[in-house]
């Protein structure tokens, strides 16, 4: 729908504000972009290339033309975007923040569906549900309907369930092909979940309750069934502004295309940033905005504060990589002078790899960099395992910015306690916390089916393990895991087998493989990215030759890294996935496996991503500031015979000039 807004004069003077010279505060770019005529504009803002101040200095410029505060809409992925952008505008005009209408999408939604929300159905005294709410309501409602739905292992959870319903309504996309292609591990239960979904939202209606993703979904039908309040928004808000379109998913868009009917939008993003599909965001929105706002000026904005030229030429050439046709040219010029071309260094295997970072990060605080201001970048979680082995091991303080530490992640301690437990059936808490996976089991439970088992043992010298499996012990189960018992106990006892028979690896492996991979499927909507985590434990267990060496290396490690808490004021270097630092800055950044399956990352490849995986790349390479480390291991450990690898197709794209090898020189010991 168009909504035509006639060309008027100021319907107000300039408001008194401080004179702002704009031509002097903001480079070419950035002044063009501020100063342009309403209209749809598209502005392409580079990697650290001002984004906040030219958007910040659009809202004061629409100002300084007689546009009022309240006749402007700002939208942000986060409220402390939108309080920072609005209070910088706030120094530069004196017009106090609260007088514009800025916030998040959902932060917005509730406010226009305050005032419209009957027409979607909402009484006005509707209440919106925390995400644990949702999820509880949720779980009653599938009770409800197939009290048995959550017994079955295999099935979602209330928590991944919650998510996948949720990811069909932010890319209005229908469950099941959402499920086919993003969960097909779900595939079997598709149809339920439907139902379920159609259900949980009648109940939500019942009980005049919202969840976060009924801000969106209602505002728009707000918006699509009631021309009259659409084309009464479009009125009030005469000039919209959308920060990080890159990232809206399908739902937004459409939200922002109805508000701005008129086309008097600016939104502000870079599609070479666009790395959240896995979240819901549509590449589609930033590449077709023309096609859908016609006579769309585009900006670049293309001057870089942040990199040296170097680490730019580098990240200019993963920017040539990219299909014709399927991204915006624009090229990333420095502000600053030049400093050394990124490195690129080989090395042996991942252990290697780590204590080369470990020393290069000391000889960079002996020459007075602070630990804070380096990062170590990597694709998933399990690339930096050995790091931290060799960073806690060294004593070297870091923080994860993207979650807890490897073995701290509870499918990770889940596993390890169920091997804790088979290698030493007395471990009582080992087994208390596999046990309370099982539906209807608590502690108390738990320790019962121990005792009961030991109990069987000792009478019938039996291993404790064995014995589990007894008629004795199966007694004792609750009713609700039962169908689930023999499996736990079956998988158990093929675990002690291997750790009988074969090395740690071989147990390892196995483990994965029975009940608690299982367990995974349905327990976590993530459930292929911690798969993948458990599986890098099997090339860490090639490392032992007995399993007592191997829990006992793990053990310690938690206790030393839960015993040396880092304060906030403490200076600690940061590791973090490559999507959690984006919008981030380092002096140093180091980038962790840089080979063929995992940076681009194997699933990634197969699941015809690999667009998304280059512009990955593009984020962590354009973290850096000063120096750039580009780091790739040869050999894989993953369990049986070493595996070679092959360096990163991304390294390939790159021209050869753009970079420069750093060779290890490896001293031997005799």
């Amino acid at each position: 729908m168009d909504f035509v807004l006639k060309e008027q004069p100021a319907a107000h003077p300039p408001m008194d504000i401080p004179r702002i010279d704009f031509r002097a505060e903001l480079n070419e770019e950035q002044f063009a972009a501020v100063t342009a005529p309403p209209g749809p504009l598209l502005v392409l803002a580079g990697a650290g290339s001002g984004k906040t101040r030219t958007l910040t200095y659009r809202v004061a410029w629409l100002l300084t033309q007689g546009v009022r505060p309240h006749e402007i809409l700002l939208l942000t992925f986060t409220n402390k975007a939108a309080k920072e952008m609005l209070h910088r505008v706030q120094d530069l005009t004196g017009i106090d923040a609260h007088r514009f209408w800025g916030g998040t999408f959902h932060h917005i939604g509730h406010k226009v569906l305050r005032l419209h929300g009957e027409i979607a159905g909402l009484p006005r005294g509707f209440t919106i549900l925390d995400a644990e709410e949702a999820e509880g309501l949720l779980r009653d409602t599938v009770d409800d309907k197939e009290k048995t739905f959550f017994k079955e292992k295999t099935h979602p959870r209330p928590g991944p369930l919650f998510e996948i319903i949720s990811f069909s309504r932010n890319t209005q996309e229908p469950l099941g092909e959402v499920i086919a292609r993003y969960y097909p591990q779900h595939e079997g239960v598709a149809e339920r979940i439907a139902a379920f979904a159609a259900a949980y939202r009648e109940r939500k209606r019942k009980q005049g309750v919202v969840d976060y993703d009924d801000l969106l979904e209602d505002w728009l039908a707000v918006l699509k069934t009631a021309p009259d309040v659409a084309a009464h928004l479009a009125h009030r808000f005469r000039h919209t502004l959308v920060d990080e379109y890159q990232d809206t998913n399908t739902l937004q868009a459409q939200i922002v295309d109805l508000v701005a009917a008129h086309h008097r939008l600016m939104v502000v993003g870079d599609d070479a940033q666009c790395i959240y599909s896995w979240r819901g965001a549509n590449f589609e929105n930033i590449m077709t905005f023309g096609e859908r706002h016609p006579d769309t000026q585009i900006h670049r904005i293309e001057t870089n504060y942040r990199s040296t030229p170097q680490i730019l030429d580098f990240a200019n050439g993963v920017l040539a990589a990219q299909p014709t046709g399927r991204h915006y040219d624009k090229v990333l010029r420095p502000a600053r002078p030049g400093h050394e071309k990124p490195f690129l260094v080989q090395t042996i295997d991942t252990r290697e790899q780590a204590a080369f970072v470990v020393q290069r990060i000391k000889g960079l605080v002996d020459e007075g960099r602070a630990l804070a201001d380096v990062a170590v970048l990597y694709r998933a979680h399990f690339h930096a395992l050995d790091l931290q082995l060799e960073l806690s091991r060294l004593g070297v303080p870091y923080v994860i910015t993207s979650g807890v530490r490897f073995f701290e992640q509870a499918h990770v301690r889940d596993l390890v306690a169920l091997l804790r437990f088979v290698y030493n059936p007395a471990d009582v808490s080992a087994w208390q916390r596999i046990a309370v996976l099982l539906p209807k089991v608590g502690n108390k439970n738990a320790q019962k089916l121990h005792a009961a088992a030991l109990d069987h043992a000792r009478a019938h010298q039996r291993n404790l393990v064995d014995a589990m499996a007894s008629d004795d012990v199966r007694a004792k189960v609750p009713k609700d895991a039962l169908e689930e018992w023999p499996s736990l106990t079956a998988s158990l006892q093929q675990v002690a087998g291997a750790m009988i028979h074969d090395r740690p690896f071989k147990a390892v492996e196995t483990a994965i493989e029975g009940w608690y991979g299982d367990y995974l499927k349905g327990a976590y909507a993530n459930y292929t990215s911690r798969l993948d985590d458990l599986r890098s434990l099997i090339g860490f267990a090639t490392r032992y030759d007995e399993m007592q060496d191997m829990l006992a290396q793990i053990q310690l490690l938690n206790s030393e890294t839960s015993d040396r808490q880092i304060d906030p004021d403490t200076d600690a270097l940061r590791l973090t996935t490559v999507h959690q630092a984006k919008g981030l800055e380092f002096g140093v950044v180091f980038i962790l496996g840089l080979a063929e399956g995992l940076f681009p990352l194997r699933r990634a490849v197969e699941d015809g991503d690999l667009d998304e995986e280059r512009r990955l790349f593009y984020v962590a390479a354009t973290r850096a500031k000063d120096e750039l480390y580009l780091c790739f291991p040869k050999v894989a450990l993953k369990g049986g015979p070493a595996t070679l690898l092959q360096p990163s197709r991304f390294l390939a794209e790159v021209p050869g000039h753009l970079f420069q090898p750093l060779r290890l020189r490896r001293s031997m010991g005799w």
